[in-house]
């Protein structure tokens, strides 16, 4: 395990942070946790709202067996405990989102146990020293519902839409010890829930957010007392709250004051956490086990069937793009580090292998050099996501491939890519409807070559006196006569002879 060497700098000298994240992923799932309600996101306020849901009386839980199964399929993926045997606890406290009085969750005997996720520090450099982030446990819970507070000047008004929605807490170890490594932890949490398909990862949706507990003490020293700040909706604001609120404890104790065990709320907009409440412990809720829901216990048929539905996960995938395909570790790592990204590239890889009738390590390291730059610089300009591209693996692959057996050059290509993001077109209608085919007609070649050279002949006697760089003025000079059609080979083997 390879420490941070992040530090806060006092007055009284260095002070290390203590951080653990609580994140709270929304299952996916067609129906809530306890009830038939459907969980679409962006509905109008207060029609997915089952009787369950609104505690009316006699009303009775039923689990939803397929957010067990997304909870256990994720506990697996992080190489994590999967208890056969849990239970569901209430979670007693009274507030206008809760229409029970109580929340249904599991504190005493959780459905997954200990696991653990391999993070790189720093996500841009694959060499990056890698971390161990300990998780302790993932138990499954409902939601509450929403508290809207701008729709009247004087009245709240609660919309239960998500009341009941199946969430899955997950809680790390307090392991993390600077903002980069909660980021990155994050981050690499939220690839595999959608590699899983446990969880769309949406923050800022709110299909996953994060509790964030920070405390500080002097390196080696014993912890400090923790706050936790609620609801943080993205990797950026989570680790803009680990330094404000590591900051705010430092300037506290040394200023002779003490940190309270608190809730608190991040304030994007200036970049400090503010007090909320105290912060509560378990026996504050006065838990006990839910008398309306039998333990769950779960055979090994369920757990066989979870674990064979398991797809290939980042890490994996990843050690094979290097190892099997021959791509770079950066290249391995951009590639697998969103779901999306790794489906598209490895349609693109496909069906370039299909057309080009090659082996796919033959032709790995150009699809993937041309997604990362050409195909992200696209969409980042044209702010779209990868799942949204208006350029298809097929048409990719395509292009490629008229690119690979000489039809057109790179740069005819870079063409072709901007006119069929424009226009939707495949590339090999675009390079025969605007002439672009790339010629290998040596005859052509060489009567723009000796105009060229005829029209130089100083630079000529500098070539053959040993100017060899003016070998690149040649090229350049004939590929513009030729429009940038000829190809580049057959350029470089006939100026070579023409200049002797």
């Amino acid at each position: 395990m390879t420490e941070s060497t992040y530090r806060i700098h006092g007055d009284t000298g260095e002070w290390e942070v203590v951080i653990g994240l609580e994140v709270h992923a929304q299952v996916t799932s067609q129906a809530k946790l306890f009830s038939g309600a459907p969980t679409a996101f962006g509905a109008e306020p207060n029609t997915q709202v089952s009787l369950v849901d609104a505690a009316m009386p006699g009303m009775l839980p039923v689990p939803n067996k397929e957010c067990i199964r997304q909870a256990v399929r994720t506990g697996m993926a992080l190489g994590a405990v999967i208890n056969k045997y849990s239970r569901f606890d209430r979670k007693n406290y009274f507030y206008a989102d809760l229409p029970q009085g109580y929340q249904i969750s599991q504190l005493y005997h959780p459905l997954v146990g200990e696991g653990a996720i391999d993070v790189q520090i720093d996500e841009k450099d694959p060499e990056s020293p890698v971390k161990t982030i300990g998780i302790e446990r993932i138990h499954v819970e409902q939601d509450a519902g929403k508290l809207m507070h701008d729709q009247h000047p004087s009245r709240s008004y609660v919309d239960l839409n998500r009341t009941g929605v199946a969430l899955m807490e997950i809680v790390s170890r307090p392991d993390m010890r600077s903002p980069q490594e909660a980021g990155a932890y994050l981050s690499k949490l939220r690839s595999i829930l959608r590699y899983v398909g446990s969880c769309d990862g949406n923050m800022d949706q709110g299909s996953m957010r994060a509790d964030v507990n920070v405390s500080v003490r002097k390196p080696g020293g014993e912890l400090g007392t923790r706050t936790e700040t609620k609801n943080v909706n993205s990797v950026r604001f989570v680790m803009q709250a680990i330094e404000g609120e590591a900051r705010r404890q430092v300037e506290v104790l040394e200023s002779g004051g003490k940190i309270v065990q608190e809730t608190r709320l991040f304030d994007p907009d200036k970049g400090e956490t503010r007090s909320m409440r105290s912060k509560e412990d378990a026996h504050d809720y006065r838990y006990f086990p839910d008398p309306d829901l039998l333990p769950l216990e779960l055979d090994d048929a369920f757990l066989d069937e979870c674990q064979a539905s398991l797809p290939e996960l980042p890490d994996a995938k990843r050690r094979r793009y290097e190892e099997d395909l021959g791509l770079s570790a950066y290249n391995a790592a951009v590639l697998t580090a969103d779901a999306d990204t790794a489906r598209w590239y490895e349609a693109l890889l496909a069906e370039s292998a299909r057309v080009q009738k090659k082996g796919e390590p033959e032709v790995a390291r150009a699809a993937a050099n041309w997604l990362i730059s050409d195909l992200f610089g696209a969409l980042n300009r044209l702010g779209k996501s990868i799942d949204s591209s208006p350029v298809s693996p097929e048409d990719g692959a395509e292009l490629l491939a008229l690119i690979a057996d000489g039809t057109i050059s790179n740069t005819i290509g870079k063409q072709v890519f901007e006119i069929m993001l424009e226009t939707g077109d495949a590339p090999a209608k675009i390079v025969e409807e605007k002439g672009l085919k790339q010629t290998s007609d040596t005859g052509a070649i060489e009567a723009e070559i000796a105009k060229i050279l005829a029209a130089n002949e100083d630079k000529v006697v500098e070539y053959r006196g040993g100017k060899d760089k003016l070998f690149g003025f040649f090229v350049g000079q004939t590929m513009k006569a030729m429009q940038g059609k000829a190809n580049p080979q057959v350029v470089n083997e006939l100026l070579k002879k023409a200049l002797g």
